[in-house]
């Protein structure tokens, strides 16, 4: 959920009038928000960074206000603002029009086919005649990086560039190069620098540098030149020093590069702005901002119902006008006909419009109701078995270990001797690191890695886990399935097999399991690569097998980095249900 800091007098000013911090606070909450924090620059400066570097900054009072993470139109003071006194009926919701240029021809931004390797999509857009006060420049910077930390996702989905059009002249072209070949100053430095020696020197920036992994792999980089060959941006990373904004701008240049167009074009609708072209590899030209509404229908009666009140169809549309979505009833029985602006691309269902109705109602104001249908809570079968063998398994002086349910490829098949493919793991599509490439299919690796991370300690080292694993299963309408399964493992000096047998017999005893061939358990020689060649059995209950135990072979033992002898068991709890 992100946090909007503004300063306290300036929001009331805007407001129209002054509040408590209590009344704030109430505000705050029938509006759907959460005033978070009440504190000042200086406050956070010395709880930060101590009293002494504190001293000289402000004393002004900051509010800081959680906003749903699907509300980028209250992500400033002048969207907060303009939604508060919406919703206190102070104000009309705003209306979004795209217009042209009154002087001169349109903005034209040129995408060449060289970005397709890198970042393909782009829009672009006009503000015109703006005043920046400090108070406003802040604000316009601050919800530019808002944006880029939330429906940007850290600048990996969308870039936004902001430039002082009076320095610069379109056309503006819009594409990749090789980082040798791009130069430019950027901005707030004081000479020039390649693209390359950029990456290089942001790397400590600690701001920066977390931006520098979208693109640094690439063979080319994404950059934004006028038509005198000026640099604009090298988007995502950082703009040019020439065109950059001040107080003094009256008209800014907006452009978004981005990999995803649906989150660019989202980006675009949160300003009022003049249009501009934008001409595509093929020839294609578009007219940006879209800022296009769109109408759904709902009845009164579903938001009555799902909400759980009974309001008139008129007093459901006033509710909903509140929230910026003006709305007004057809006519046709109790539907209503709702308006959806551009600064609200989270309205997708009718539920959204149903959870604003909600808000603007007021949760504290729905009357509390008991439910209509009764459940009593149990646990799952399977949980409560789990439970009760954990206990006992612990009372038999093993050590209960838990351990992740992603690992390596290499954990479950070359370490233990197998082949990935025979595995029948499922395989993560972009894993972030090499240690969560697949879901486990055994629970024997992380515990052999438990052991190995846990040497010093004093043999014998006896650890168990009853945790799902998770198999492919084509007969699943998602492909795989989740079972779960027991593993132990003892490690020592010798191997230790009859502990592990011993534990199998506890185990069986506890599930009310015999020792018999047809109508109990019963055990018999297997081959299996991860364990010790005639040192390994295979466990069959009801004639079925469940699992397997036996001492690990020397060369599984030493791939886990480990010395000593070890047995381990492994089965599947499921068919004792």
């Amino acid at each position: 959920m992100p946090t909007v800091g503004v300063k306290r007098d300036i929001l009331f000013s805007a407001l129209g009038r002054s509040y408590t911090d209590e009344e704030f606070d109430e505000l705050c909450f029938e509006f759907g928000l959460e005033l978070d924090e009440i504190t000042s620059e200086k406050e956070i400066i010395s709880r930060e960074q101590g009293d002494s570097k504190a001293s000289g900054a402000s004393d002004v009072i900051l509010y800081k206000i959680d906003v749903p993470a699907n509300r980028y139109d209250l992500l400033c003071l002048e969207g907060l603002v303009r939604g508060l006194q919406v919703f206190k009926n102070k104000l009309e919701a705003p209306r979004y029009s795209r217009v042209s240029p009154t002087t001169g021809e349109v903005q034209r931004l040129i995408i060449t086919k060289e970005t397709a390797a890198v970042r393909p999509h782009a829009v672009a857009a006009v503000l015109r005649n703006i005043t920046f006060t400090k108070e406003r420049y802040d604000s316009f910077i601050e919800l530019q990086e808002k944006l880029h930390q939330n429906v940007c996702r850290k600048r990996s989905l969308v870039a936004i560039g902001t430039h002082d059009l009076d320095t610069i002249s379109g056309p503006f072209t819009y594409t990749a190069k090789p980082p040798g070949d791009i130069s430019f100053k950027p901005l707030n430095q004081n000479k020039e620098y390649t693209a390359s020696q950029l990456m290089s020197l942001y790397k400590t920036d600690s701001h920066l540098r977390h931006y520098l992994h979208i693109i640094e792999d690439k063979p080319v980089y994404p950059v934004i030149y006028d038509s005198n060959g000026v640099v604009l941006s090298m988007p995502p990373i950082i703009n040019g020093d020439h065109s950059k904004i001040s107080l003094t701008t009256k008209n800014v240049f907006i452009e978004c590069t981005a990999t995803d167009l649906t989150k660019v074009r989202t980006e675009e609708d949160n300003e009022m702005v003049e249009e501009a072209e934008v001409v595509y590899p093929d020839g294609k030209t578009c007219i940006y901002p879209e800022l296009a509404y769109r109408k759904e229908k709902l009845t009164s009666e579903f938001i009555n119902r799902k909400v759980g009140i009974s309001e008139p169809t008129e007093k459901i549309a006033q509710l909903l006008t509140r929230m910026c979505l003006l709305s007004q009833p057809t006519g046709a029985g109790d539907e209503i006909e709702v308006e959806i602006p551009p600064t609200r691309p989270d309205v997708i269902h009718a539920c959204d419009i149903m959870e604003d109705a909600a808000i603007a109602y007021g949760f504290n104001n729905i009357t509390r109701t008991t439910p209509r249908t009764y459940t009593v809570a149990n646990q799952f079968p399977i949980n409560k078995l789990t439970e009760l063998l954990r206990q006992d398994l612990a009372a038999a002086g093993f050590t209960e270990a838990l351990n992740f349910a992603l690992c390596s490829q290499e954990d479950i098949a070359d370490k233990l001797g197998k082949k990935i493919s025979d595995t029948r793991a499922v395989h993560i599509s972009n894993p972030k690191t090499a240690e969560f490439q697949v879901a486990r299919t055994s629970l024997l690796p992380g515990l052999l890695k438990t052991v190995a991370a846990n040497r010093k300690m004093p043999l014998p080292l006896k650890l168990f886990e009853i945790s799902d694993v998770v198999l492919k299963d084509e007969t699943k309408d998602v492909g795989a399935r989740n079972s779960r399964r027991f593993c132990a493992i003892y490690y020592n000096k010798s191997p230790g097999f009859e502990v592990i047998h011993g534990l199998l017999d506890r185990t069986m005893q506890l599930l009310e399991v015999k020792a018999a061939r047809e109508q109990g358990y019963h055990i018999q020689a297997a081959d299996d690569s991860t364990f010790f060649p005639g040192r390994c059995a295979e466990i069959f209950v009801h004639g079925k097998s469940v699992g397997r135990l036996g001492v690990l072979h020397p060369d599984v033992i030493s791939r886990f980095e480990l010395s000593m002898p070890c047995s381990a068991l492994e089965m599947d709890i499921e068919p004792f249900l």
